[in-house]
Parts: C-alpha cells; sequence; structure tokens
C-alpha cells in the first residue's frame, strides 16, 4: 500500500491498510492494472423486481428502495434488530469546556440493555460554545476510543480490544489511529461527537461471543443465521443507536447530523446512513470492496478477499460468501448502496494511490448512482469523466480523492467542512 508524505500526522490507518493484504491467495493475484478491467453490466437499478421501470420518486420510495435495502440486509451486511427497548441514556458529563472554551463537552454512556455487562457505548460530543440554536452534528465511528481520537484530557479514558489476548486494556496503551480535527467543525458551527466501534463488536476473527451479536442468539444457536448481521451491521446499528441519543439532546440541530467513517468503517457508515435515514448526509472515506466500489469492477480488493477465512467474513452476513466465486450472481453492486443514500447529500472521499481500494470504482459508482438523485431533484455528479486528486465535485453527490493513499490526511478534514457547509443550514 502507497502511503502520502504526511502519513506522520494523518489519519491513514496503515494498520489496517497492512491487515488489508494479509490472507490474500497469492496464486490468485487481486488486479491493480486498469487496462486488464473487463466490461460489466450492473444490476438494473431503476427497475422493480418484478421488472417494472421506476419513471418516479414514489415508486422509488415505497417500492424499489426497499427492494434493494432487504438485497443488502439479507445478502450483504446481514439483518438487525431494531431499537433495544431497554435503551437508556447515562449523560455523566453534561457541561464540560474543551478548545480554550469553543467547545461544551458532553460524555455520555449509551447502555443498549439493562444488563450491565451488555456492550455499552463511550460517545463524547462537543457542541459550538457560540451557537444560537441546535447545532449541526458530524458523527464519526473511530478505530480506537474518543481519549485517543482527540487532543482532550477531560475526556474519559475508554478500553478497547487487544485482539492477541481477546481482552480489553485502556486505550492509552492501544494503538493510535491519528486525531479528529475538532476545532475546525466548531469554527464552522458544526458539532463533533465519536465513539468506538469495538463498544458493539470486537473486530477479529472469534470476537462473537464478546459484541452485542452474541446477546441475540436464540436458544442453541452459535452464530448468526445466514442472512443475520455481520460486524459491519453491527457497528452501523451502534451509530443508529447514537442517534437515538442525539435526538434528545437539544443543542444538537437532529435533523442535521452527518456520519463518518474510514476504510471498514467507511462502508460501516455507508451502511448506517443507507439504512437509517435520520442520517442527514454522508461522508465515507475508502470504504472499497463491500462499500462504494463497484464488486463487478475486476480492480482492486474483491469479495473473495473479503470473506477468506483468514480475513473477515464475520463483517458480513454469512451469504455474503455465495458471491466469492461469481459476483456476477450477486443481486446488488455499490451503486445501489450509493443510491439508497439519495436524495441525501453523500460525499466519497478517497486517495489517489489506494488501489486495494479502487478509488475509480466509487466514482464510478456514484455515476451509475446519479439517476436516482436526478429522479428525487437532486443534482447528480454531473460529469462521468473521474476528477484529477484535489479536485473536489460537491454536488449532492459529492466526490474527492486526494493525492495519495489509503484513509484520510489532515486537509480532507477541512474538505468536509466545506462539504457540509454546502449543504446544512448553520445558525452562528
Amino acid at each position: 500500500m502507497t502511503r502520502t508524505k504526511s502519513i506522520g500526522s494523518a489519519m491513514l490507518l496503515a494498520a489496517v491498510a497492512v491487515a488489508s493484504a494479509q490472507g490474500v491467495n497469492p496464486n490468485n493475484l487481486t488486479n491493480t492494472d486498469e487496462s486488464k478491467v473487463k466490461p460489466y453490466t450492473l444490476p438494473e437499478l431503476l427497475k422493480t423486481a418484478d421488472g417494472k421501470p421506476v419513471k418516479d420518486a414514489k415508486t422509488w420510495i415505497s417500492k424499489r428502495r426497499p427492494e434493494i435495502v432487504s438485497l443488502f440486509e439479507t445478502q450483504q451486511y446481514g439483518r438487525a434488530p431494531g431499537r433495544p427497548k431497554d435503551e437508556s441514556f447515562e449523560v455523566f458529563e453534561k457541561e464540560g469546556t474543551a478548545f480554550n472554551g469553543k467547545a461544551i463537552r458532553r460524555q455520555v454512556m449509551i447502555h443498549v440493555d439493562k444488563d450491565p455487562a451488555a456492550p455499552q457505548i463511550q460517545l463524547v460530543e462537543y457542541l459550538p460554545a457560540k451557537a444560537k440554536g441546535p447545532s449541526p452534528m458530524l458523527l464519526s465511528i473511530s478505530f480506537t476510543a474518543p481519549s485517543n481520537m482527540i487532543d482532550d484530557s477531560g475526556i474519559k479514558v475508554g478500553t478497547i480490544w487487544d485482539a492477541k489476548t481477546k481482552t480489553r486494556i485502556p486505550a492509552d496503551q492501544g494503538r493510535k489511529f491519528g486525531k479528529i480535527d475538532v476545532e475546525t467543525f466548531l469554527d464552522a458551527g458544526i458539532g463533533v461527537s465519536t465513539f468506538y466501534y469495538g463498544d458493539l463488536d470486537p473486530d477479529y476473527l472469534g470476537g462473537l461471543q464478546q459484541g452485542i451479536r452474541a446477546r441475540y442468539l436464540k436458544p442453541g444457536q452459535i452464530e448468526p443465521a445466514a442472512d443475520e448481521w455481520g460486524s459491519i451491521s453491527a457497528w452501523a446499528w451502534g451509530m443508529s443507536r447514537v442517534m437515538d441519543y442525539l435526538e434528545t439532546d437539544k443543542a444538537v440541530d437532529a435533523k442535521q447530523v452527518a456520519v463518518h467513517g474510514v476504510s471498514r468503517l467507511g462502508k460501516t457508515t455507508m451502511w448506517a446512513g443507507a439504512h437509517d435515514q435520520r442520517f442527514a448526509a454522508v461522508i465515507a472515506s475508502c470504504s472499497g470492496e463491500g462499500g462504494a466500489a463497484l464488486s463487478r469492477r475486476d480492480y482492486g480488493e474483491r469479495i473473495e478477499d473479503l470473506v477468506s477465512p483468514r480475513r473477515y467474513p464475520y463483517q458480513f452476513a454469512i451469504n455474503y460468501q455465495k458471491y466469492a466465486s461469481d459476483v456476477t450472481k450477486l443481486p446488488v453492486d455499490a451503486h445501489m448502496l450509493v443510491a439508497l443514500v439519495a436524495p441525501r447529500p453523500l460525499l466519497l472521499q478517497t486517495g489517489s494511490t489506494d488501489t486495494w481500494s479502487d478509488p475509480k470504482g466509487e466514482f464510478e459508482a456514484e455515476v451509475a448512482a446519479g439517476p436516482v438523485y436526478t429522479l428525487l431533484g437532486k443534482q447528480p455528479l454531473g460529469t462521468t469523466q473521474w476528477p484529477a486528486p484535489n479536485q473536489a465535485i460537491f454536488h449532492d453527490l459529492a466526490y474527492y480523492m486526494h493525492d495519495g493513499g489509503h484513509g484520510m490526511v489532515p486537509d480532507d478534514w477541512k474538505v468536509y467542512v466545506e462539504f457540509l457547509k454546502q449543504h446544512f443550514k448553520i445558525v452562528e
């Protein structure tokens, strides 16, 4: 994996990129040669399961969209349960100050079960201190605890999973993944919140019994059914539980919450935004295969790579493994996932040298999803020409590719702010 020159300070998930190269069959190498990409045919987007064309927004919303959601649920990510009946919110810090008075800090424990031993989400939330009304919010799901992601000594030190011992350890003893540039959002009148994805489900093979999914197994069931949730669906479910809380905070404009994640958490963010329409905007960074990159475009990571027994089969529904040997049988592709976000704004952020995640394949997915945005009265990309690095397209469908590799570089945060300022109403 090629890295950018700014790797020392960037949120370039190097460890994740290295892990992505493990477990791949050396005799069946991944294609990264554009000249070897063969023509492909995508599943029909604007045609119902019974073959009827979708010609208006009503048919899309009432019939075609639910059909596609069901296919992604059962064949790729897995069906998740609804909102837990015993969910509760423990705000253990309500009016903290941070960033030299720029922010009001809240710290919240989201309980998804009455059992204190059940997984719980430690959320940190920042609100612009000078806001004259409810603030828009960026919800970023992270690879480590908030105390590692934000330069703020007032955050309670969390715990994270250690894959070697399969136990929780203090976050400050674990790997670091860069920092969230909270102040850039605060200066624009936008709040920021984040939590650790492992609070819901561990990210390693054999972690099922330690996460939320084990709590929903039926008697005698040792793993989810073939169409039930994998870890990505569980992490996305956690983002919805955070949204449940944000709807109770009167200082947050719950109609203007954007979701964000990187790499496998970019996939998570795509699914969270597609499935839960309460999220007003989606920003997915380098989500690649299983996210916003077209599977039928034979370039970069493949389904076969994702579901290899040594890699990430637990992240998806078991049904997804059926398509490893023949992607043409998969009834969906990434353009359909992109279309599920419509009419809400979506920014795909990629890296020019991130061949594993196929930045061009993400662009082409957005191009193919454009007719749905047009159908709903929104602005698609408006071009079929793949833009050069650092050339942003900021329509309702948006695309930005930095000059570099997998993940984020510091300037990407500014791009996100600009995107949100164009689509959110901010009271300053």
